[in-house]
């Protein structure tokens, strides 16, 4: 499954829960996701982020108590808000996904209530990410790779 095609994959299935999804559609849709979320964020939370810290810390090498608190510059404040939309945007095909992919490994979607936990979440995703899928059909579906190849002849 290429690039492309992956991201069309999962955002066609943008709340679908029930089926199985390959690794490559699972890794290529998280490495679109992580490329977006990059770009905004340095592109719109970085440079309004230091212009913040910058003038926070003019504000406490001045020493003078009688000084406004600089206020959050509007850009970054923005910047925040289109951020967390496309990422609030991408929540539920993203929680899809891994429930799909966790349904490859024969694994119960429930199991993605795990990823709340901080650090072991990352982990969670690489290993269950990087398993191999179930031959065959398993108690959530078909195989995909025998769906991909009996479309492909």
């Amino acid at each position: 499954m290429s690039f492309i095609e992956s991201i069309r994959t999962v955002l066609s299935k943008y709340a679908t829960f029930s089926g199985r999804a390959r690794r490559s559609e699972f890794w290529w849709y998280y490495l679109a996701v992580a490329i977006v979320e990059s770009v905004l964020y340095f592109a719109l939370i970085v440079p309004g982020l230091t212009a913040y810290t910058t003038a926070t810390m003019e504000y406490a090498m001045a020493g003078d108590p009688a000084a406004p608190i600089p206020a959050m510059p509007g850009s970054l404040t923005a910047g925040y808000l289109v951020v967390s939309l496309v990422a609030l945007a991408l929540l539920l095909p993203t929680l899809a996904v891994i429930v799909r992919r966790l349904h490859d490994t024969d694994k119960p979607g429930a199991l993605a209530f795990l990823l709340l936990i901080p650090v072991v979440n990352f982990i969670l995703i690489i290993v269950w990410g990087a398993s191999a899928g179930t031959p065959g059909p398993n108690q959530y579906g078909p195989d995909p790779k025998a769906v991909d190849a009996a479309a492909a002849v």
